[in-house]
């Protein structure tokens, strides 16, 4: 499987290296620069979860986008909290494996191509770079893609619908929790650190974003 990927990429116009197992594989991809990174769950030596763990560690960002034959919700969402982009239950279809790739590696572009100002988080949605209060804080493409939409409703709730369906489209269905650890996760980026919360809980509804987070949880209850 490992070559036949490599040579349908390769086919396609990706420059690809390739690792036989998980340790061999961290030590590349922590020495060189990838635009991407297409991982395995079931490695030996050192599995997907490991790798990807021990990868996010060294602060090294390279999407991931994971394969697996577990299309059990919870080893999903294991995968995404632990920093994976995007993931492919096997089996899967080749020409889904490039979109997904592009997908991953290419820059987000909205509307009108301008950054996107919210009290003091900046979020330039062409080279997906954010700040909050002039720090810079990477996010995933999914983490990425949830904040900016619920930037394009600054202050108002977002549906929970609308937001998964934003960040893995109306065809790739999850569970409610996965909304849950994602927001949980970018909450941990972009709240956290500070001392006041952006992120509101709408409670039933969504979530809202805009300055003094508590503020917004009361009015809209």
């Amino acid at each position: 499987m490992l070559e036949l990927l490599r040579i349908g990429l390769y086919e396609h116009g990706f420059t690809v290296m390739t690792a036989d197992d998980g340790e061999t594989g961290l030590e590349i991809a922590s020495s060189c620069d990838f635009d991407a990174i297409v991982l395995d769950i079931g490695l030996p030596r050192m599995d997907g979860y490991e790798l990807i763990k021990a990868l996010r560690s060294r602060a090294r960002n390279t999407p991931v986008l994971m394969l697996t034959a577990r299309d059990a919700e919870d080893d999903i969402i294991r995968g995404l909290d632990l920093g994976a982009d995007d993931y492919l239950t096997k089996p899967f279809s080749f020409p889904e494996l490039v979109a997904r790739l592009q997908a991953v590696t290419r820059c987000l572009r909205e509307e009108g191509d301008g950054t996107i100002s919210i009290f003091d988080v900046e979020i330039d949605p062409i080279r997906q770079w954010v700040t909050r209060g002039g720090k810079s804080i990477y996010l995933t493409r999914l983490e990425f893609l949830l904040l900016t939409r619920l930037a394009s409703q600054p202050g108002q709730c977002v549906t929970r619908q609308s937001l998964t369906a934003s960040v893995w489209g109306l065809d790739h269905p999850v569970g409610p929790s996965a909304l849950d650890v994602l927001m949980n996760s970018l909450r941990a980026k972009i709240d956290a650190p500070f001392p006041s919360k952006m992120i509101g809980t709408v409670r039933g509804l969504g979530y809202a974003l805009g300055p003094d987070a508590s503020m917004q949880e009361r009015a809209f209850r």
